[in-house]
């Protein structure tokens, strides 16, 4: 028994972390940005508010509906890059369901 718990601790301790890349948008070109959220299939994307320059907004953004969780799909969005003011992005958004 011993063994077993002494292995599965070995095996949690080697699994490695895996994290998220962070980018600050406009300091990127549009192209750069989702190239970026392609290559990493998630990333936070950070950038300032145009209404608030002071005030930092992110999110987590996607490569498509595969990194959404259950009830999710990947929406259009849009983030302020250094070449556009609207970069297409996607970003997990609950589903909804209207009953009629």
């Amino acid at each position: 028994m011993k063994r077993i718990i002494l292995a599965l601790c070995v095996t949690a301790i080697s699994v490695p972390a895996f994290a998220i890349n962070r980018y600050n948008v406009q300091t990127m070109t549009c192209g750069a940005v989702q190239s970026a959220v392609d290559r990493n299939g998630a990333a936070i994307l950070r950038y300032r508010s145009t209404r608030n320059p002071s005030l930092q907004l992110y999110d987590r953004y996607v490569r498509n509906g595969l990194y959404c969780d259950v009830g999710e799909y990947a929406k259009r969005a849009y983030v302020p890059t250094r070449d556009r003011k609207n970069c297409p992005v996607r970003k997990c958004a609950d589903l909804e369901f209207y009953n009629d």
